[in-house]
């Protein structure tokens, strides 16, 4: 795959993160993020797992912004996300998929049990963060790797990277 497709496919992803679409990406994405799940699965922002999201979201919401927000100003437009991303993913997909493992890992908790998370739960995670329904439901079959029915952490972030280079 060529430079300038690799770069179209990363940003056809900014939108995922654009939870506003005000055309940039900032802290209250991730906190509007946070709070859609909340509301999906009826977690209370003071709740224990509704915290746990909200800490995750803060977290991904930094580490997202300490690759990509080149300017400082606390906004990551279009541009820095594509250079920030496509930069990451050049390095290591995994390592970029780390930053929102906070996250991820607080998503299951608040839709799951026991570490892991169903595919149909997955899927309603998924259209919470405005993701359209097939395709929530195609991605959330699909992210059962090993086909136990249950979606484990680890699936999840290997997904997240691999969402990011593969095509749409």
């Amino acid at each position: 795959m060529d430079s300038a497709e690799y770069e179209r496919r990363i940003a056809a992803r900014f939108a995922t993160f654009d939870q506003d679409g005000n055309g940039y990406i900032s802290r209250e994405d991730f906190s509007t993020a946070a709070a859609a799940l909340c509301a999906e699965f009826d977690a209370t922002a003071r709740s224990e797992k509704g915290q746990a999201l909200y800490i995750g979201a803060e977290a991904f919401w930094q580490g997202m912004a300490g690759i990509a927000d080149r300017d400082g100003d606390q906004r990551i437009t279009r541009d820095e996300f594509v250079g920030g991303a496509v930069k990451r993913l050049r390095d290591n997909p995994e390592r970029f998929a780390e930053i929102a493992r906070p996250f991820l890992h607080a998503v299951i908790g608040v839709a799951g049990a026991d570490g892991t998370v169903t595919p149909d739960r997955a899927g309603r995670a998924l259209k919470a963060l405005g993701v359209p329904e097939d395709i929530a439901t195609g991605v959330s079959a699909a992210l059962d790797a090993d086909g136990d029915g249950r979606v484990s952490e680890q699936e999840i972030v290997t997904a997240f990277a691999q969402y990011f280079t593969v095509p749409e």
